[in-house]
């Protein structure tokens, strides 16, 4: 587990991200919890950490967080493990 203690979290505004943006959020989700794909957030709040973006909800089928990182175009289709 990752301690967070020392992390600084910095808050941002999901609802200044465009009506699409948003809506590809809010319903193309993973649920580790339900295990499967699209079942929606609800609650989204959105911060960066250690200079990710997150935003985390809740599913909107079991309730559980549902975290999504942002990627950006610097970082779009490279994953950390194929580095």
């Amino acid at each position: 587990m990752t301690d967070t203690n020392n992390d600084e979290i910095i808050e941002r505004n999901f609802d200044e991200r465009t009506e699409e943006d948003k809506e590809a959020f809010l319903t193309q989700t993973w649920c580790n919890a339900c295990q499967a794909a699209d079942l929606g957030m609800v609650e989204p709040k959105e911060y960066e950490l250690n200079g990710v973006i997150i935003v985390e909800g809740k599913c909107k089928k079991c309730g559980e967080v549902s975290l999504t990182e942002v990627a950006d175009e610097s970082t779009d289709g490279e994953w950390e493990d194929e580095r």
